[in-house]
């Protein structure tokens, strides 16, 4: 197969929802359905110790929810498939951000009962600021819900945006019948236990034929007809080019846990979803096509096996082909590595390979060398943009439990910030260390992993900081910014990359600062200028 064949057979996307939406379930379903496993397992049961295959760190199978993106690949009818299964919890919500830099694509499962959630907007608005073209999986239809036309009407105005469905539900709930496939004009009947059967299709292409009454009831059928009819009326006809422009998001209905819906939705997205598009760089625009190798980190994982401690950087390629052993160069050092045993993914299941293509995600043991953004070439000097940290909002300061294990818990501490998991600041004024999550539940994991994976124990101690500031001065040498630093050294500290933060402890106190200091810039996002890295 050629290289072009294999950029255009290859579907890299991630699922993205509000927490509990169902989302690491679909990614099980469809993963059933290309092979890759043979039985899924229960998400939240904690009886059944096997737990979601996406979920593979030891708190995500206590807690029942995903804390980091999972990278997992199959094959279906011909086609490589990237998943990217994103956590849906607000407090890792700078994981999923960081991991829509690397799709191409985007699935949004919501909940039919309870629609549209908020954090399910936010999500859908970085999608939509980067035209990522995504499609809507409407969720748990085997419970009582809302009607789909409310569902679809709230997609609209929540969502801000276009749709257009490709599946229609025959009733509701306790009235489940099945599904209508407007894509392919066939008919699914739900019989309610098909966990691990996968049900089979009728085709149906005139509604109007009795077949219909008889699969269904003749007070159903007509219901479907007219529903069918509203949607032909209401709705723009589906679009591909629409759809992959961003400008146009099919809809799917159906039940992930009862395999239901699932390979209507698959089928569809084989054929519909955008293989890997180019990307911007700072320097040019990268095709994928393009016969020399580039791409970026958009994550690392520390521990991905306790018992061996490896870090593995995740690269997501953008163009021409990665080979095992070959040199390549690392921008920010301005090195060259070689990569003995690149990774492909399945889960925490891992296989070397030889070659991967546009599209594909590869994991590369790390001894330290990589952050998050960092870009890999063939030899060109080029960055790509858009992986940015945010500015926190909780701090504590951390201290070590454990005098005996000081070097397990500062290694540990390294590691973890180095995935983005939080950020480290160190107070200038007296080196006490200081970690700022996005979300409070960040701190729970970050203690949990010091201490199973790096055998090290912490505590915190509250701090009241409102935000950090990463700081840019205009110059550096004039009086206004030694002043600036004089006046505010209690509140300053360094981020791991030496870049200099003031940490204000109110919205009052900070816009006085902007207003004494003007030279002086604050900036909310860390990647506010190349080198602030």
């Amino acid at each position: 197969m050629g290289f072009i064949d294999e950029i255009n057979r290859r579907r890299t996307f991630g699922i993205v929802s509000h927490p509990d939406a169902g989302k690491t379930t679909l990614t099980e379903k469809l993963l059933l359905f290309g092979g890759a496993i043979q039985e899924a397992g229960a998400v939240k049961s904690n009886k059944i110790k096997k737990g979601a295959t996406s979920d593979f760190m030891e708190i995500e199978r206590q807690r029942g929810i995903s804390v980091a993106t999972s990278v997992l690949a199959f094959e279906y009818q011909g086609t490589k498939i990237n998943i990217l299964d994103t956590p849906g919890h607000k407090d890792f919500a700078e994981d999923t951000f960081r991991t829509l830099t690397a799709v191409d694509s985007v699935i949004v499962v919501i909940d039919v009962a309870k629609g549209v959630e908020e954090q399910t907007e936010k999500l859908v608005e970085v999608c939509r600021m980067r035209n990522i073209p995504m499609l809507v999986f409407i969720n748990k239809l085997d419970r009582e819900g809302k009607d789909a036309f409310e569902l679809l009407d709230e997609v609209e105005q929540k969502l801000g945006l276009k749709v257009t469905p490709l599946s229609f539900p025959i009733g509701m709930g306790y009235d489940f019948k099945g599904i209508y496939n407007i894509w392919e004009k066939n008919i699914n009947l739900f019989s309610g236990y098909s966990r691990k059967n996968i049900e089979e299709t009728i085709e149906i292409s005139d509604l109007s034929s009795s077949e219909l009454d008889e699969l269904i009831g003749a007070t159903s059928a007509d219901t479907l007809r007219e529903e069918l009819e509203l949607v032909e009326g209401i709705y723009p006809k589906f679009d591909k080019d629409a759809y992959q422009a961003g400008t146009l998001q099919p809809v799917f209905f159906g039940s992930a846990l009862n395999n239901f819906g699932v390979r209507e939705l698959l089928d569809c997205f084989v054929k519909i979803a955008p293989t890997p598009r180019p990307k911007q760089s700072e320097e040019r625009l990268i095709d994928p096509t393009e016969k020399n190798f580039t791409g970026f980190v958009f994550k690392i994982h520390a521990n991905m096996d306790p018992k061996h401690r490896d870090r593995l950087a995740f690269i997501k390629i953008v163009s021409g082909e990665f080979k095992r052993n070959a040199p390549y160069l690392h921008v920010r050092h301005n090195k060259k590595l070689k990569f003995s045993s690149p990774n492909a993914f399945f889960a925490e299941k891992k296989e070397i390979v030889d070659i991967s293509y546009p599209g594909d995600i590869v994991g590369l043991h790390d001894t330290g060398n990589f952050k998050i953004g960092d870009t890999l070439t063939e030899g060109e000097s080029i960055n790509f943009r858009g992986i940015p940290s945010f500015s926190p909002e909780h701090f504590r300061y951390i201290n070590n439990a454990d005098p005996m294990k000081s070097k397990q818990l500062f290694k540990g501490i390294d590691q973890l910030m180095d995935e983005g998991v939080a950020q480290l600041f160190t107070l200038e004024m007296n080196g006490r260390k200081v970690i700022g999550t996005v979300g409070a539940l960040q701190y729970e994991v970050i203690q949990y992993r010091l201490e199973h994976e790096y055998g090290a124990k912490c505590t915190y101690e509250n701090l009241n900081v409102h935000k950090a500031c990463w700081v840019e001065a205009e110059d550096p040498k004039n009086e206004e910014f030694s002043e600036f630093k004089r006046v505010k050294a209690k509140f300053l500290a360094k981020d791991k990359q030496g870049q200099l933060v003031f940490l204000a402890d109110s919205a009052f106190s900070l816009q006085m600062t902007q207003q004494k200091y003007p030279s002086v810039k604050l900036h909310f996002v860390s990647e506010f200028q190349n080198e602030a890295k």
